[in-house]
C-alpha cells in the first residue's frame, strides 16, 4: 500500500482483486470557506481558498472510492482513460478501500458526518450492483460501527455519474439509487449528474460522445421520485468557454427537484494536453458570477464550489496517483 499526503488528507493506492485502486481520504475546508450557496445561507464570494482552513475530521470526513479499475468512459478532461480498464471493483474491494481510508487516521473514532463519494476512478453506474450492495451495508449503522470501530452521526453516500449513452439500464439504475437515497438513507445521500455544458457540441467533445444527450437525461429525470432532503444535483465543471443556457436547462429539469453545482475544471494532465482550463478559477469569483446569476434568475438553487489551488497541485485528481504524475506543473 502506498500513501500520498496532500494538503487536506491522503490518497491511498493499494492492490486489490484485479489490480490497483485509488482512494481519497480528506477533511473539509468548511462550507464558509469554499462554497457560495445563497440557498444555504453562504453568501460570500470565494476568491481563493487557503489550506489552513481545513476542518477537523471529527466534524466532517470525506472518502472518495474507486468503483472500477480504470474507467470504461473516455472523457477528455480526465486522466483515467490512460489507465488500462480491468473491470469492476467488488463489494469487498469497496469495503477495504473505505477501511484503509479510515484506518489512516486511527486517532479519529468519531465523526459528525462521513461523506462517501463514488467518484474516484470509474463510472459507478456500470458497477451498480456492487455499489448498491455496499450502500446497503453502509446504511446499517450498528454493523458499520462494529466493522470499522468508528461512530458516525450521519453517513452520506453520493452517486456521481456521467449518464453513459450505452448503458441500457441507466434509467433503472438512477431510479433505484433515488429510492436508496430517499428511503434507505432518509434523504441523507446524493445523486450528482455530470453535465458540464448545455451545448450539444461541447458535451459531445467533453464526454467523447459517450454521455446521453440532455434531452434523454431529462426524460429519465422526469421519471425519478421527488428528492427527499437535498435536491438532486446537476454538476458543471466549467471551462473558460463553457456554455450554460439557464432557460434551456430549466425547461429540461424541474427547479423544485434539481439544483446546480458549479466547479472549475481540474487542472490535470488531460486538460492541459487538450487545452481545457478555467483561467483564474482558483483565485477569482468573477469566473463563476455570471453563470450563477443567470441560473438563479431562472429559479435554480446554485452551489459554487471552489477548491484550493495548493490541493490541485497534488495528485488529487482521479487516476493521477496511479499514473504517478502531479497535476499542476
Amino acid at each position: 500500500m502506498k500513501v500520498i499526503n496532500i494538503p487536506t488528507g491522503k490518497i491511498i493506492i493499494s492492490d486489490y482483486s484485479k489490480g490497483q485502486l485509488e482512494t481519497l481520504s480528506i477533511g473539509d475546508y468548511g462550507k464558509e470557506n469554499n462554497i457560495k450557496a445563497d440557498f444555504l445561507g453562504f453568501n460570500k464570494e470565494i476568491n481563493g481558498v487557503a489550506n489552513t482552513n481545513c476542518k477537523n475530521l471529527s466534524e466532517k470526513w470525506v472518502v472518495t472510492l474507486s468503483t472500477q479499475y480504470g474507467c470504461s468512459m473516455s472523457c477528455i478532461f480526465c486522466d483515467c482513460p490512460q489507465i488500462r480498464f480491468n473491470g469492476n471493483a467488488t463489494v469487498d474491494d469497496l469495503k477495504v478501500q473505505l477501511l484503509n481510508a479510515l484506518n489512516e487516521y486511527k486517532e479519529v473514532r468519531y465523526t459528525d458526518r462521513l461523506n462517501i463519494h463514488f467518484a474516484r476512478m470509474g463510472e459507478p453506474s456500470f458497477n451498480y450492483k456492487n455499489v448498491f450492495k455496499f450502500s446497503s451495508w453502509l446504511s446499517n449503522k450498528p454493523m458499520f460501527q462494529e466493522e470499522t470501530n468508528i461512530r458516525v452521526e450521519t453517513i452520506h453516500p453520493v452517486f456521481t455519474t456521467m449518464v453513459p449513452k450505452n448503458h441500457k439500464r441507466i434509467s433503472n439504475v438512477l431510479s433505484t439509487w433515488c429510492n436508496i437515497k430517499n428511503m434507505l438513507f432518509n434523504g441523507q445521500a446524493g445523486l450528482q449528474l455530470s453535465i458540464n455544458s448545455t451545448d450539444v457540441d461541447q458535451r459531445d467533445t467533453m464526454f467523447n460522445k459517450m454521455s446521453l444527450s440532455l434531452g434523454d437525461i431529462s426524460k429519465i429525470a422526469k421519471t425519478l421520485p421527488t428528492s427527499v432532503g437535498r435536491k438532486y444535483c446537476l454538476n458543471f465543471a466549467i471551462t473558460d468557454n463553457t456554455i450554460i443556457d439557464p432557460e434551456y436547462l430549466s425547461s429540461l429539469f424541474d427547479i423544485n427537484n434539481w439544483m446546480v453545482k458549479i466547479t472549475p475544471i481540474h487542472n490535470n494532465n488531460a486538460c492541459r494536453n487538450n487545452k481545457i482550463e478555467t483561467k483564474d478559477g482558483y483565485s477569482s469569483y468573477s469566473v463563476y458570477k455570471e453563470h450563477e446569476d443567470n441560473l438563479k434568475s431562472f429559479g435554480f438553487d446554485v452551489l459554487v464550489f471552489v477548491p484550493s489551488e495548493d490541493e490541485e497541485r497534488t495528485t488529487v485528481t482521479c487516476g493521477n496517483a496511479i499514473l504517478g504524475g502531479s497535476t499542476i506543473r
